[in-house]
Order: C-alpha cells, then sequence, then structure tokens
C-alpha cells in the first residue's frame, strides 16, 4: 500500500503495510531514529510524534492513518536553526538522566503547550503521562515551566 505524507516539512510516499504501525516506517524505512521503541503498547510515550500538530503514540498508529498528514518528529521540532523552547529548557535544567525517553516527553511537552501555554503542576501531571524509569519527573516539571516562559518569551 502506498502511502504519502508529509514528515518535518518533507513530502514523502512509503510502500507498506498499511496496518504496520508508523514508529516503524518512521525509524526503518525514513532512517529516523529520534522516535524511540519503548513498550509497544502506547503506554510509555518513548514513540511520542505530532500528527497535524497533536501527540500520538507511533507504535499503536498505523501507517494507513498517516495518509495525506503532517507528521512532526523529534527531528523536526526545531526549525529555522533556532532550538524549540522545549528543548532548550531541557538542556538549561539539565533534565535527561539516560536520555532514552526524552524525546518522548519533549514532544508531548510541546504538543500540550500549544494547548496549555501556561501549564500548572496540576495540568502537567494530567497531560504528560509518559514513563520515564530513571525519575527525572522533577527535572522535567521545571524543564516545562521553563518552556512555556521561554515559548511565551518568543511569542
Amino acid at each position: 500500500m502506498k502511502i504519502t505524507f508529509s514528515i518535518n516539512g518533507k513530502q514523502v510516499s512509503v510502500d507498506t503495510n498499511g496496518e504496520a504501525p508508523l514508529l516503524w516506517v518512521i525509524r526503518d524505512t525514513l532512517n529516523l531514529k529520534g522516535t524511540k521503541f519503548g513498550c509497544g503498547k502506547a503506554a510509555c510515550g518513548a514513540c511520542t510524534i505530532h500528527v497535524d500538530g497533536k501527540a500520538v503514540r507511533s507504535c499503536s498508529f498505523a501507517t494507513k492513518y498517516a495518509e495525506g498528514t503532517e507528521i512532526t518528529t523529534i527531528e523536526g521540532l526545531s526549525s529555522g536553526g533556532q532550538k524549540h523552547p522545549v528543548k532548550q529548557a531541557w538542556e538549561d535544567e539539565i533534565v535527561p538522566q539516560c536520555g532514552y525517553c526524552q524525546p518522548g516527553f519533549i514532544m508531548a511537552t510541546a504538543a500540550m503547550l500549544t494547548e496549555i501555554p501556561n501549564p500548572t503542576d496540576q495540568e502537567i501531571d494530567d497531560n504528560i503521562i509518559n514513563i520515564c524509569r530513571c525519575g527525572t519527573y522533577y527535572r522535567m516539571r521545571k524543564a516545562i515551566h521553563r518552556a512555556a516562559d521561554l515559548k511565551n518569551q518568543n511569542s
């Protein structure tokens, strides 16, 4: 099945099984390795990407549903040589420990901040439900608040 969509601003067509998880098309066919495999059940969030601006767990998103969409991965989050505010905040607050899950957290946070520009701690807890085995949640919360401030300064 031929499926055409835009990924990180580039139009692509892939010939694949439409039921295959989009995660594997992104990683294995398009060779974008920033999106990670975690649980394969849409529970952990390591595979989070944006589909038409919404956070989606790509390990359980059938590729056929990508037809005609705009997809953004961690590689495409920043643009024009300027670091995305969430990526900047993650660095400023030294969030990652092992770092494996962090692309998913960054993508989930970026999507949340478009809907909730100044989240409270409770809104962060309610919306950022990814899993970090290293337990860097405290630093992530600080980084999310910092990213909101950076994003609002740039608006």
